[in-house]
């Protein structure tokens, strides 16, 4: 626990803070010792709850000491009780100089948040620190009513009215318990959120809802959602004392919505046909209880029936009257199709007047709504919607507020709607909502207007708030951004403001603006080109190419819903989801709350799955993911925002609020600010962005990367608009390769140099749905920290599991007379490369440890060996014959004799079912088939090139690269080093090929057998050297044998060259035409492999790029080229690998990292040179390099 002083007010504070959370402190006590209201922007992740908690909690007990001490100082009357610490020095620094003398003056304060979800994690914040103030948590009786018969009622209304109905006849035991456990001193002690009071309240038999009333009055610390506080009806309904009050609304970037939203409403003709069907109902039931009484109509009343229902027949008649009259008057108007009339706001009044509704009569009409809503409410039987006369009774409070004078009534009107404007505009879903009351009356079902009284200033509320006599207002949240247009609006001052930056580092966060695609089609989600399909397109290449580069969970955000679907579908027609989906799955936020914890927990999983990339999650601005989710650590490593979300530009309510403020700013009314309509037009596109980009970066350990892929995002004014954090890291990319080198760059460095947050396997995850921006990130990463066995990602496993047709089978199938385990018996075996023995002790227990092969999985390593038996004995002579040493060669034949013997047929089989067992599990069913098909055939026709053609699905994923390299133990020997290298074309690695492995079975077993008797000749075909060539000395004495082969094995005996075969080659290292293919031969191969994966177009941009490259040693503009054009498409991914092969050497780290980077796999240096494998000894190895070119380009043009 650390202690500090803020000035004057000693906080508390769970840890040292950082400087951004002392400032953001000091400007929240600043705001209450002056009571003077204040806006503070801090993101998240700088601890904003927690200071704020702190900061407010400390000032009020300092406020609480300053009143004890005047207390003591009067009772003392002057004398100093304690003298080393006189009582002057105790100060006023809480109540900055106010006469307080009373406890009862110490502010309450009320923390007010969005939802409950977020007020939840702000008490769990709460919990973390050491103060702890009686706590009370405010909600709705559909959130706290635990009595069954009320929660069963269809409408929130009809709840509310029962429970009053019980309340009042005390015929609900919960409530009846309230006042008794209200007391409890384990209650009021406790910091209790809604789900904790709900539990409390069913264990101990107490109504949570009033439990939660009682426990305000007491309260130091009221939490509630900010509408409650908004709404001037729910403030009335909660009772909610503002006086002295210090009010905090915390993620008050939505503060301007509800407040426009609370004084609002629309009138629909649905709502007005029930509230006459209900009322029809009731004088129904009524006249019928009058005929069965034989009373005069005159005298009945509901007392005398007992009923419960405390009006007349007659009144019950007028409120019928009233709204015939009011739909008549709302439907009188002729309405332009598909536009609407729009009126003064003050016209509500005279509208109404047509019903007989105004100041004199909105009393007994509102008691009267109340009484049939609640009496109907409380019927049991059939259903009856009550929606309409609530609607109507809510609207008559809300437009007829306050008792004015009659002389200043006209005034009061004129101020009320000020900032309204009334819009009477034709009801386009009156066929949906004719189907909400199967009950309803053939009147409901008839088209009408729809009646809309908009308020289109925030300010409206927020003044109301400050003449109910608050301390102060403090606005907070993430993303305020641009405070003076958010203020504007409010109507209110807010001298204190503050911008706080991030906790993070330089090297924590990549920003950049995408202005063009893969394809350098420009990207735009403006309203005349979102739909176009070459923008569609060209977005879906670059969040395919993206999903590559950014590690495990992806965020993709998109202006819309409409948007977000219609271009979801085109990427499905076209294929580009698929390429997304196969690198990282994708979840797709849906419209409805129904389904949305399913597909977020399913996200979550994906990402958790230690055996997956990762997965990418499709959402709306404004939605429920971009408000309130935790996508902290690998949840949310990149944020792609795929356009500005600008508010509808022809609904209605979007142009009259944009007139509003216009008209306002024509005015010029002095002393206040308004934004143009433009403005707030476009303020709205930014903050809905800036929320989003908020979903990355969540704590001080946290790195992730932004990317703006709207050209519109490019210029200064529009940056300026993002969050301060943001902008020093905003970087515009023209070339799009440059973003994915550099994002490449940035996860590899970010990875190196963070603590790293592993993958778990997947579990079922508990957390709630909607956490807030301040919630708790850490036990999230806690639960992630621990680190899985590592195994090699096996793609097609997952969708093995959830596709019924793609189930694998065992492999005993294949096991009989014609099983797949037969079929490698007669071929050569060959270990893959990726399967080697650990080199050292340490190496080895590494290797188990990580879920590395184990003994039988080391079986094709050993086989390897043993077959390169003639090449061992072949080395270990030239070692021992440079050396001087004596020859041993019929020892050594000796032992790799008994080695080879071991190599029974059975050892072939099983190690062959193993390779296949291994296929299988990683291959979907169909294309394992395929490959085994291709292998039997093989095996009848000695066809290489068909064995290719079938096998080349494996060299289009990295993961299944070994299993091509694995098929070499299946190839037979003529065709090995044909095998080996187009296995190094297509992946970039070789399958370790030397020449004795294309020496056939028998053959060896000839070599073998003359060894016993003499020196064999492919162990001595290097040892008859010249003598004049021996007593030269220099390199090619050297110890290394292949040093020495390079320059003594060109002297061979007589007899053997008449021998022929491979094995003069003197194990493949001989420099010879036959060893490695020519250069022109590789380049060709290369080149039709580019124009068969890329198309024409495409290709010559790539041969353009290398030319300019040639001439400017650029290369940056190269790079930028080629990483658009060969990252598109996963099997692509090898073209990359070998283009090392045009790289000049001083730029080929730099490539080489660039590698390692997109495919998350070192590159060795001898790879970049893939395509040119023969040696030069002459000129400088630029020279080399642009020789490389210009045979790259002589052989493209002769093609």
């Amino acid at each position: 626990m650390s202690e500090l002083s803020v000035l004057g007010i000693t906080v508390k504070f769970p840890f040292p803070p950082y400087d951004c959370q002392r400032d953001y402190m000091s400007r929240v006590i600043e705001c209450l010792q002056r009571k003077q209201n204040g806006v503070l922007e801090s993101p998240t992740g700088t601890g904003k709850t927690l200071c704020l908690l702190c900061a407010t909690l400390a000032w009020r007990e300092n406020f609480k000491d300053t009143i004890s001490a005047r207390k003591i100082a009067d009772r003392l009357k002057g004398a100093e009780m304690f003298p080393d610490t006189p009582l002057a020095s105790w100060g006023n620094a809480a109540t900055d100089g106010d006469s307080s003398t009373y406890y009862t003056d110490i502010p309450k304060i009320i923390y007010a948040s969005r939802t409950h979800s977020q007020l939840a994690q702000v008490i769990n914040e709460l919990k973390n620190t050491t103060y702890r103030p009686k706590v009370c948590v405010l909600g709705s009786r559909e959130q706290l009513c635990i009595n069954q018969e009320v929660m069963r009622q269809e409408s929130n209304h009809a709840k509310v009215h029962m429970c009053r109905a019980k309340v009042s006849t005390r015929s609900c035991n919960y409530y009846n318990n309230v006042e008794e456990k209200s007391t409890d001193r384990d209650l009021v002690n406790s910091i209790l959120d809604v789900e904790d009071l709900v539990k409390y309240g069913s264990k101990q038999r107490v109504c949570p809802y009033y439990l939660s009333r009682s426990l305000k009055q007491q309260a130091d610390l009221i939490f509630m959602p900010y509408n409650y506080l908004l709404d001037p009806k729910s403030r009335r309904a909660h009772n909610i004392e503002l006086n002295k009050a210090v009010v905090i609304f915390d993620e008050a970037h939505n503060v301007e919505r509800t407040c426009e939203e609370a004084t609002s409403f629309d009138l629909t003709p649905y709502d007005v046909a029930s509230a006459i069907t209900a009322v029809d109902k009731l004088l129904a039931e009524q006249a019928k209880e009058v005929s069965r009484m034989d009373a005069p109509l005159e005298s009945f009343s509901a007392d005398s029936l007992g009923t419960g229902l405390k009006i007349d027949i007659t009144t019950i008649a007028k409120v019928k009257q009233i709204l015939l009259d009011l739909e008549a008057a709302i439907d009188a108007f002729e309405v332009p199709n598909g536009k609407g009339v729009t009126k003064p706001g003050i016209f509500i009044y005279e509208l109404l007047e047509r019903a007989h509704l105004n100041y004199s009569t909105k009393t007994p009409v509102y008691e009267a709504l109340e009484q049939m809503t609640g009496y109907l409410s409380g019927q049991h039987g059939l259903f009856l919607n009550t929606t309409g006369l609530q609607k109507l009774a809510d609207i008559i409070q809300l437009v007829f507020c306050g008792e004015p004078a009659e002389k200043d009534r006209q005034l009061l009107m004129q101020t009320n709607t000020a900032h309204f404007k009334v819009h009477i505009h034709q009801d386009t879903f009156q066929k949906k909502k004719q189907t909400a009351d199967l009950w309803a009356s053939t009147a409901s079902k008839k088209q009408g207007n729809i009646l809309s009284y908009w308020c289109f200033s925030p300010g409206f509320s927020m003044q109301d708030l400050v003449n109910q006599g608050v301390r102060c207002i403090i606005l907070t949240s993430g993303t305020l951004s641009p405070l003076s247009s958010f203020t504007s609006e409010m109507r209110i001052d807010f001298p204190i403001r503050l911008e706080n930056g991030h906790v993070i580092e330089r090297d924590q966060i990549f920003v950049s603006v995408i202005e063009r695609g893969p394809d350098e089609v420009q990207l735009t989600s403006a309203f005349d080109r979102r739909f176009l399909p070459e923008n569609m397109a060209s977005l879906g290449s670059t969040i395919a190419n993206l999903s590559r580069v950014v590690p495990h969970g992806l965020l993709v955000f998109f202006p819309s819903f409409p948007l977000m679907e219609k271009t979801l579908e085109f990427w499905r027609e076209k294929g580009q989801a698929n390429r997304i989906e196969n690198v990282k799955p994708m979840f797709v936020e849906p419209k409805g709350k129904g389904t949305f914890t399913e597909v977020i927990e399913g996200y979550y999983s994906k990402v958790d799955d230690p055996v997956s990339k990762g997965g990418s999650f499709f959402a709306v601005c404004r939605g429920k993911a971009s408000e309130g989710l935790d996508f902290a650590d690998s949840y949310g490593r990149g944020v792609i925002i795929t356009g500005l979300p600008f508010p509808p530009r022809m609904d209605p309510r979007v142009i009259l609020k944009m007139q509003f403020l216009d008209e306002m700013c024509r005015k010029k009314t002095p002393g206040v600010k308004y934004l143009t309509g433009q403005e707030w037009y476009r303020q709205q596109a930014f903050r809905a962005v800036n929320q989003a980009v908020g979903r990355v970066i969540r704590h001080k350990e946290d790195y992730g990367a932004i990317f703006l892929c709207d050209e519109r995002f490019k210029g200064p004014n529009a940056i300026a608009q993002l969050p301060k954090w943001v902008r020093p890291y905003v970087r515009p990319y023209v070339a799009f390769g440059n973003v994915v080198r550099d994002v490449s760059q940035f996860f590899r460095v970010a990875q190196k140099t963070r603590p790293p947050v592993e993958k778990k396997p997947t579990a079922r995850r508990e957390t709630a749905v909607c956490l807030s921006d301040t919630s708790s990130s850490t036990s999230r990463s806690a639960q992630s920290s621990q680190s899985a066995p590592g195994r090699q990602p096996q793609m097609a496993k997952a969708v093995d599991a959830h596709i019924p047709s793609l189930k694998r089978r065992r492999l005993d199938d294949h096991n009989g007379p014609n099983g797949m385990a037969k079929i490698c018996i007669e071929y050569e075996s060959g270990a893959p490369e990726n399967h080697r023995r650990p080199t050292t002790l340490l190496a080895a227990l590494e290797q188990d440890h990580l879920g590395g092969p184990k003994d039988e999985s080391w079986a094709g390593e050993e086989k390897a060996s043993r077959l390169s038996t003639l090449s061992l004995q072949y080395d270990k002579r030239i070692h021992d014959e440079l050396r001087g040493g004596k020859r041993k060669i019929k020892v050594v034949q000796e032992q790799k004799r008994c080695v080879s013997e071991d190599m029974s047929e059975e050892g072939k089989a099983s190690r062959a079912k193993g390779f296949l067992a291994e296929m299988k599990k990683t291959l979907s069913q169909v294309n394992f088939e395929r490959v085994v098909q291709a292998l039997q055939s093989y095996k009848k026709t000695d066809d290489l090139d068909t064995l290719l053609v079938e096998t080349a699905v494996l060299a289009e994923d990295a993961n299944t690269h070994n299993l091509l390299r694995g098929f070499y133990q299946f190839v037979r020997p003529h065709h090995k080093k044909r095998f080996d290298e187009q296995c190094r074309l297509q992946t970039g690695n070789g399958c370790g090929f030397k020449s004795d492995h294309a020496l056939s079975k028998e053959y060896k077993k000839t070599l073998v057998e003359q060894g016993s008797r003499v020196c064999p000749a492919p162990t001595s075909t290097c040892t008859l050297l010249n003598t004049q060539q021996l007593n030269q000395g220099g390199a090619h004495l050297s110890p290394d044998p292949v040093t020495a082969l390079s320059s003594s094995c060109s002297q061979l005996s007589t007899q053997l060259l008449n021998q022929g075969e491979e094995h003069l080659k003197c194990g493949g290292l001989l420099p010879s035409q036959t060893v490695s293919a020519p250069k022109t031969e590789i380049h060709a191969t290369f080149l039709a492999n580019v124009k068969k994966a890329l198309g024409a177009e495409k290709s010559s941009r790539l041969f353009q790029a290398i030319r300019s490259y040639k001439q400017t040693d650029n290369y940056e503009q190269l790079v930028s080229v080629v990483v658009s054009l060969l990252t598109e498409r996963d099997e692509d991914f090898h073209l990359l690998t070998r283009f090392g092969a045009f790289i000049r050497p001083q730029h080929k780290t730099q490539y080489k990292e660039l590698l390692a980077s997109l495919t998350g796999q070192t590159t060795a240096p001898t790879e970049l040179s893939v395509v040119d494998e023969q040696p030069t000894h002459n000129g400088p190895p630029a020279l080399t390099t642009q020789s490389k070119i210009s045979t790259f380009f002589s052989s493209s043009q002769r093609r």
